[in-house]
């Protein structure tokens, strides 16, 4: 236990982006709650690389973020072991695709309560430490998406552009108590989920990409961290496109 260093949550860090983030917060010295669904050999992977890069603190908490005992836990188990709530980064999300006309009602349901309710839980539970403290950072991870749409995601589109929405609202609210409330939206992000596509679909989407490659999680972290700095302070209910120029 170190309660002199900031904490920080992190929802879905097992891997891929959440993974980076975890990382680069303890790398900087943060106390780390990290949060995974359920696939306990990538948690334990995360922990791994995290303690392989320095000495530090890192928890994990295993639950479904769309469930508000998940939220409750994880905001216990922070202030149980380190005493405060810093930075909370919302990044848990799920995909299932495919195009509205065949999309299923409980599909759409799934998506939402995960990637949209699952932010709204956790960041509604920090919010006392938090305005208590009269201090705090929350980053909401969105989507090029989000801000876009795209075909045969109605679903992910709609529970990442609700992030942004959600994020300007809290923003409005928090402002005055020295909390600010941001959102980074990745473009394409080279993780395990897009390693599944094919050599002629990552060179189509590459040519849309003014910047010229994929994104990686590590650009994301990077923007992660910018925003939960101390001297960020007068940045707040902004989306941060990450996207090497996708979305222009």
């Amino acid at each position: 236990m170190d309660s002199n260093k900031r904490t920080a949550i992190v929802t879905g860090a097992a891997r891929g982006i959440g993974r980076e983030i975890a990382i680069s917060f303890y790398k900087k010295g943060y106390n780390v709650v990290m949060n995974y669904a359920g696939n306990d050999k990538a948690a334990e992977e995360t922990i791994r690389l995290c303690k392989e890069s320095g000495d530090g603190n890192i928890i994990s908490v295993k639950g479904d973020v769309s469930k508000e005992d998940t939220a409750r836990a994880l905001v216990d188990a922070a202030m149980n072991e380190f005493g405060a709530i810093d930075v909370v980064v919302n990044n848990a999300g799920i995909t299932k695709d495919t195009l509205m006309a065949m999309m299923k009602t409980d599909d759409f349901d799934r998506v939402i309560d995960v990637n949209l309710k699952g932010a709204f839980l956790l960041t509604q539970k920090t919010l006392k430490p938090m305005m208590k403290k009269r201090y705090g950072r929350i980053i909401n991870i969105s989507s090029v998406v989000g801000v876009h749409g795209n075909a045969g995601q109605v679903n992910y589109a709609a529970s990442k552009a609700g992030l942004i929405g959600m994020t300007k609202s809290i923003a409005k609210e928090l402002a005055g108590r020295n909390i600010t409330v941001n959102a980074v939206a990745p473009g394409m992000i080279a993780t395990d989920m897009t390693d599944s596509l094919s050599d002629k679909t990552k060179d189509q989407i590459k040519s849309t990409i003014p910047a010229g490659r994929m994104g990686t999680p590590d650009d994301i972290a990077n923007a992660v961290l910018f925003l939960a700095d101390e001297k960020s302070g007068y940045i707040t209910g902004q989306v941060l496109m990450v996207d090497g120029g996708m979305g222009m």
